[in-house]
């Protein structure tokens, strides 16, 4: 499976904007596996669940 990488301050704007349930999602706990135009996928830090963003 690849790794993830920090995600860069413009990539953790789009994470803090996307709301999951009642929950915002914290850009800390999460790396970037993939990213497009369209679509971010990430991966969390600490249980390894993915989280697929379309943007």
């Amino acid at each position: 499976m690849k790794r993830g990488k920090k995600p860069t301050r413009r990539q953790k704007q789009l994470i803090e904007q996307q709301k999951i349930g009642n929950q915002f999602l914290n850009p800390n706990k999460w790396l970037v596996r993939q990213f497009s135009a369209s679509k971010m996928l990430l991966i969390h830090k600490e249980t390894g669940k993915t989280r697929e963003l379309v943007l």
